[in-house]
């Protein structure tokens, strides 16, 4: 994946490393918990429908801030029993979380003191500045008064991320002793790395009762009236005093401000079909909340509940699909990489001059480097997405002033593929970790078997996948581009010449005219991996593959045995690791089909990118929230049933939530020139779905748009709505 969960079939996780280290266990599945998820900032919670969070073996439930567990458990009880849920729901804008509740059947030792369904409870919530907001309005519908007891049990365990994801952990810190006051509790935790972690958790008014683990008011409900209390988690709050907190209604209102004005930058979409308007409303809603503002600009953390973090790879691509709509996302990811690139040797951290940061993680067990994540380089395709990025945002935006501040983070990029990139010489870009602990593989199916030749044995290393040759080409050709525009000529000649002979020696060594596209990989012997996977798709992306190829390419791709009608699986149902049910031998996932629409349009084979859209959609009519997750399992689509949910696909994710509206791009063919202020929309397709899409804010330097792109008879049309500043319009039929 992209580093991200791993396989649950497979002995070895996503942090790579030795067999089972970073094991996330099937007991902890997602898609049976359906989880409600909230972020901002470096923290996020996962709860259930009720509201809850439930501990126990496996459970991913809880209020996490940078890589810690903040509060384990979280459990309401009316009158000593469970409430019933009637409803959960996230805002549109992913803002808040609403659970509505109503009371079992209570009763005083044998006589029935409150029937169902007469006091309902509303438990309103969110997320700010790494404090979890709730409100709770209870309201007696009865016409005669009722005394109800309401508790919440709770509970900090302050696990490392990892620890949740099955890791053991042979020693821990120390719980601290819970600090008591009237209307609050401070739990803590003495980590081995010499942190404190606190949570403090504050109740207004002040309850009837509150000890180390539970909390309980006593409310007398008038008829037909409402009583309120709030609550509110604070992750290591920088005193122990509440002067100067926010109440409730004004956190909530900046928390709302935020969102707006982060997702207000990008230009809308809406089409002729509701639901998949529904589904664009969620993959907008899922990106600005992931979207995390640092000190260089915002960046998409990867996804909830595993990655809530930097990784390179998954924001590098996640800004590429989503650069036509909101470029500021793609600068603040080149500004931040740029700030983190690696600057010597550690083969720990499996860094190298040069290379793109892989992961962060801010937990105890990367600190004490328990897991190698704290600060870490290992993946071999950042590094040439990062130059591709940086050409691709110029051409959307002609911001020619951040390409020269970063220009020498760029060239100490281009230095590391060309240097240690190519590990043996031979033009391509392999990979080989460094030490034990690292990745096994590299790219983005980083499982431990999802490398293999065609008789099902692994490959061995340094392996050199088809993908990376391609963002390696693409890197140099976007550098030279860039390198034209900021006078260095010669440099730009000898990174085109580069890039002409990695076309020509590769079509040469990976093209397989057997198979009828390329292959997976050459191992560490250069024997090729001759399986058809979707790899070969991501060829397509930066024009890497001869034009007499990508026919034959796409045709592959979309044969029944790749494309089983929710889009194109990682690996060919005639392979010998097939797995549907696996993490990347034979899964569906959205950011694969996006990078390889992308690709398909280059080639003008938007249709066929059209395809992958319809299968992208007509699984999202079925998921709960019209949420893409992660991945999906890779079983036949058939009539008038959903997809197979993959049990710890990540939702939202970043790359997938962000893959439609590549897709939409990729099918309407836009391109920008801000030179020239004009916009192209080259041979624009309509997937069958749709009769209409309507793009509003479309911006370029000296102005904005808006356009509707129509269905007539067997042509697509474009109009233009409005128009702001001189901004021209072509299409190309």
């Amino acid at each position: 994946m992209p580093v991200h969960s791993q396989e649950i079939a497979s002995p070895a996780v996503r942090g790579g490393g030795p067999p089972v280290q970073f094991f996330i266990p099937a007991a902890a599945s997602l898609q049976e918990r359906r989880p409600r998820t909230l972020k901002h900032g470096d923290t996020f919670c996962v709860f259930d429908h009720n509201g809850d969070a439930l501990s126990g073996p496996g459970s991913p439930e809880g209020l996490f801030h940078r890589d810690t567990r903040h509060l384990s458990h979280l459990y309401l009880t009316v009158g000593g029993q469970r409430p019933l849920l009637l409803s959960s729901s996230l805002r549109d804008d992913n803002a808040t979380l609403t659970c509505d509740l109503t009371n079992t059947d209570l009763y005083d030792h044998d006589r029935l003191a409150i029937a169902h369904d007469l006091i309902h409870v509303r438990r309103s919530r969110f997320l700010w500045q790494g404090s979890l907001h709730e409100r709770m309005t209870v309201r007696n519908f009865d016409d005669v008064l009722h005394t109800v007891s309401l508790e919440i049990a709770f509970g900090a365990d302050f696990a490392d991320l990892f620890e949740v994801r099955g890791t053991s952990r042979a020693r821990r810190g120390k719980i601290g002793s819970p600090i008591v006051n009237s209307d609050s509790i401070f739990l803590s935790y003495d980590g081995l790395d010499g942190r404190k972690r606190v949570t403090r958790i504050s109740f207004s008014p002040p309850p009837a009762e509150l000890s180390a683990g539970k909390v309980r008011f006593e409310l007398d409900l008038q008829p037909q009236r409402t009583q309120t209390f709030f609550l509110r988690i604070d992750c290591n709050p920088a005193d122990e005093d509440k002067a100067g907190l926010k109440p409730f209604f004004i956190a909530m209102r900046d928390a709302r401000r935020a969102l707006r004005t982060s997702s207000k930058r990008a230009a809308s979409i809406i089409s002729s079909n509701d639901i998949f308007n529904e589904m664009v409303q969620r993959s907008m809603s899922d990106l600005y909340m992931l979207v995390t503002d640092t000190a260089e600009g915002p960046y998409p953390y990867a996804g909830i509940p595993w990655f809530s973090t930097v990784f390179g790879r998954d924001a590098l691509i996640t800004a590429l699909e989503t650069l036509w709509l909101d470029p500021a996302i793609a600068n603040g990811v080149l500004r931040h990489l740029s700030a983190n690139q690696a600057t010597e040797f550690d083969p720990i951290a499996d860094a190298e001059p040069g290379k793109i940061l892989h992961e962060v993680r801010y937990g105890e067990m990367a600190e004490l480097k328990e897991v190698p994540f704290r600060r870490y380089y290992g993946s071999v395709d950042a590094t040439p997405l990062f130059v591709i990025l940086a050409g691709e945002y110029f051409k959307r935006t002609g911001d020619l002033e951040t390409i020269r501040s970063i220009w020498p983070n760029i060239r100490a990029a281009l230095d590391w593929i060309v240097e240690h990139g190519d590990r043996d010489g031979d033009g391509f870009v392999e990979y080989g970790r460094q030490t034990h602990e690292g990745l096994i593989n590299q790219g983005w199916k980083d499982s431990q078997d999802s490398i293999f030749h065609a008789d099902g044995s692994l490959a061995t290393g340094p392996i050199a996948l088809a993908e990376v040759q391609a963002y390696a080409y693409g890197a140099f050709m976007a550098a030279a581009e860039l390198c034209r525009k900021l006078g260095e000529r010669p440099r730009a000649v000898a990174l085109t010449a580069r890039a002409v002979a990695l076309q020509k020696n590769f079509d040469i060594a990976f093209y397989d005219e057997e198979l009828e596209t390329y292959v997976l990989a050459l191992d560490g012997s250069k024997r090729p991996c001759r399986v058809r996977t979707s790899n070969a798709g991501h060829v397509l992306l930066t024009g890497l593959a001869l034009p007499g190829r990508a026919a034959a390419v796409v045709r592959t791709l979309l044969s029944g045995t790749s494309f089983p009608g929710w889009g194109i699986r990682t690996v060919a149902s005639t392979e010998a690791r097939y797995n549907p049910m696996s993490y990347h031998n034979g899964s569906i996932w959205p950011h694969d089909n996006a990078l390889i629409g992308i690709g398909m349009a280059r080639y003008g084979l938007k249709r066929e990118a059209a395809k992958i859209l319809e299968g992208l959609f007509a699984a999202a009519s079925y998921i709960d929230l019209r949420r893409l997750p992660e991945l999906i399992c890779g079983f036949p689509r058939r009539r008038a049933q959903g997809p197979t949910f993959y049990p710890v696909a990540c939702a939202p994710q970043a790359w997938a939530a962000a893959a439609p509206l590549s897709l939409i791009q990729s099918c309407l063919g836009i391109l920008f020139d801000p030179i020239e202020a004009q916009v192209t929309f080259d041979e624009p397709v309509l997937p069958t779905f749709l009769d209409e899409v309507i793009l509003r804010n479309l911006s370029i330097p000296k102005g904005t748009i808006d356009v509707a792109i129509r269905r007539s008879r067997e042509n697509v049309v474009v109009d233009v709505l409005d128009r702001k500043g001189d901004v021209k319009i072509l299409t190309a039929a």
